[in-house]
């Protein structure tokens, strides 16, 4: 089978990528960490610079890049596949090379509806078994056929024998559909994890945090939350929530309670529909942001939520003076109809 090279030009590192297989895999498959989220386009978490080299996308156009980006040397790394040795621009990221990924059966412990739309899931490792895991990182359902659903973890890492998902119930997802109607306390599921580079950056620790998700994307927000609470973690921190209205704020009062209990915290909402209330921004999320913050070069960002809210929140952001390379995201939606091996991120 035909191979090619690729050199990561800031370290100088190599792999080689087999014909058929996307930049991201090969490099994943031999130890390289590179940041991805999505795996299926949407999100831009992968992308790099092309430097040298050609490469193609064979299943759909790199959605998540603008024809601008592409045209300067953008590329989504989950989706390319190189035609001949390249060279590409592209972090690695070290916080989760020493991380296994492993396939586990658990036990479902614990199912609570938070809202009509949203169920809270405790699921249980076997006996004396536990997941190493960084918050903000996501674990995969194996279904049958090959199939794959991801879900963010919404419990800290202190928790390494139970894990927590919010899982949303989307029309016409035959998974979520099953997970509302069928699932039962007890039964069994196989999930493989921890995945993704979604995670608290510590290499400038005096940076103030703002914290920004969208429904659902509140899940490895509050994993990342508790686990700074639980290593007493003091660098000021905003979160805020976006959600169309208040009753889709499904942990609310949680929130509320690290903003009341902890100095360092605070806590924003913003809601799209009219009438909602005088507590919460009135709009989008993301400008509820710039609202407050309208300079955010001295901040680390950290979004999570759907692919539109990112994509338009960063962009903004970037143009009210945050730093590209250290803003970090996980993006999430059903993806495209494309092979197995291309996931896709509902929450």
């Amino acid at each position: 089978m035909k191979q090619f090279k690729v050199s990561l030009s800031g370290n100088g590192k190599t792999f080689t990528v087999k014909e058929g297989e996307s930049v991201l895999n090969a490099a994943l498959r031999q130890g390289v960490m590179l940041p991805y989220s999505c795996k299926n386009g949407t999100c831009g978490s992968c992308a790099g610079k092309l430097e040298s080299g050609r490469v193609h996308y064979p299943f759909h156009p790199p959605l998540a890049l603008s024809e601008e980006e592409t045209a300067g040397g953008d590329i989504l790394l989950c989706q390319a596949e190189p035609l001949e040795d390249l060279v590409i621009r592209a972090r690695e990221i070290e916080a989760v090379r020493d991380i296994q990924v492993r396939k586990l059966p658990v036990r479902v412990i614990e199912k609570t509806a938070l809202t009509e739309d949203v169920v809270l899931l405790r699921i249980k490792l076997p006996a004396a078994q536990r997941l190493q895991f960084l918050a903000g990182q996501y674990v995969e359902v194996l279904l049958p056929e090959g199939k794959r659903r991801a879900f963010s973890i919404a419990s800290s890492p202190q928790h390494e024998d139970v894990l927590e998902l919010h899982i949303r119930h989307v029309e016409g997802g035959g998974f979520t559909g099953w997970v509302f109607d069928e699932l039962r306390e007890r039964d069994i599921m196989r999930v493989e994890g921890p995945l993704g580079t979604f995670f608290i950056r510590n290499d400038e620790p005096s940076r103030p945090m703002i914290l920004m998700g969208g429904g659902t994307g509140f899940a490895p927000l509050k994993s990342m939350i508790e686990d700074l609470l639980s290593h007493h973690d003091r660098r000021p921190l905003h979160l805020f929530w976006g959600a169309r209205a208040t009753g889709e704020l499904y942990m609310h009062d949680t929130a509320r309670r690290w903003a009341q209990q902890n100095e360092h915290i605070r806590y924003s909402t913003a809601l799209t529909e009219a009438g909602t209330g005088t507590d919460h921004f009135s709009g989008f999320v993301h400008e509820a942001v710039l609202a407050q913050y309208p300079d955010l070069n001295d901040f680390d960002i950290y979004m999570s939520g759907p692919p539109a809210m990112i994509d338009n929140a960063r962009h903004a952001f970037v143009e009210h003076g945050a730093r590209q390379e250290r803003i970090f995201f996980d993006s999430f939606e059903f993806g495209l109809d494309v092979p197995v091996r291309v996931l896709s991120r509902p929450h």
